[in-house]
């Protein structure tokens, strides 16, 4: 799934492309595109339709469009939009060749620029969620803030990290705890930290733990600067550009090669039906 950068570079594609703009048709295709959506595909469809896009916005890894329906003074509904392991937000002309897996378009009162959803693997889907007064939509209201938040609070999100006893990486992949980590950049700033990801939590001091948090907040900010980590065609931003920080990446998908720091082979261990990759000298295991 596509981690914090990959979903902002998508999110400030689609406020400089849709936001403003009044949808006047979407189209659903298949079964799946729509099956968070529990009243059906019809009733999404119908509710979006003459909707204004008055901006998109992001907490962690969860992107939607604010829609505010006509007549409305402000918006009501978010277009929660579920990236999976391959969804793609695409803006191209109306008339240009359907992609081969292309679930979902939305055309604009404009005339202008579509909006199109691909999804190979089809794990992504979009679904329709009132908002809340703080903004955020019912669907995501669960979610922890990310390091970029301005709600964020790192002294506090350490306390409640100390507090667990699970192994600091799975405690830093907890949406619920802070979002917008995922495999990769937590791979990187444990990596920085030089801190085993198998070590518990509560073994890590408070200071430890906020610089820790650091380190995934200045990882993800430079691979933001760099369109975000592209290991195939499937994260790409609107435009369909990939991004190439995972030129710069220190761990992960390092195994094997000198590690960056002291020469030791990086290690390569299954984690979470995922991979870890680390220094086994920076980053004993204590």
């Amino acid at each position: 799934m596509p981690e914090l950068p990959e979903v902002e570079v998508v999110r400030r594609g689609l406020q400089e492309h849709v936001a403003g703009r009044t949808i006047a048709a979407v189209e659903l295709r298949g079964t799946r595109v729509a099956r968070r959506h529990l009243a059906g595909p019809d009733d999404l469809v119908a509710r979006v339709v003459g909707s204004a896009v008055t901006g998109a916005h992001r907490r962690g890894k969860y992107l939607w469009l604010a829609l505010r329906p006509p007549g409305a003074d402000r918006p009501e509904d978010a277009l929660v939009v579920h990236l999976g392991m391959s969804g793609q937000m695409l803006v191209g002309p109306p008339d240009s060749p359907d992609q081969r897996h292309l679930h979902a378009r939305l055309d604009f009162a404009d005339d202008g620029p579509q909006l199109r959803f691909v999804d190979q693997r089809t794990f992504g889907g979009l679904s329709l969620s009132t908002l809340r007064e703080d903004g955020l939509p019912e669907a995501v209201g669960h979610v922890a803030p990310d390091p970029f938040d301005p709600a964020f609070d790192a002294r506090a999100v350490a306390r409640t990290i100390k507090a667990r006893s699970s192994g600091i990486k799975r405690v830093l992949l907890d949406q619920r705890v802070v979002s917008g980590i995922g495999n990769i950049y937590a791979d990187e700033a444990l990596w920085r930290a030089r801190t085993h990801g198998e070590r518990p939590a509560s073994a890590l001091t408070k200071p430890a733990i906020e610089r820790l948090l650091g380190h995934a907040r200045e990882v993800m900010d430079q691979a933001l600067k760099q369109g975000g980590t592209s290991f195939d065609a499937l994260y790409v931003n609107v435009n369909g550009a990939s991004g190439y920080f995972d030129r710069s990446l220190d761990a992960y998908g390092r195994e094997g090669l000198p590690c960056k720091r002291c020469g030791a082979p990086m290690a390569r261990e299954q984690f979470m039906n995922r991979s870890s990759h680390f220094c086994p000298r920076c980053q004993r295991l204590r």
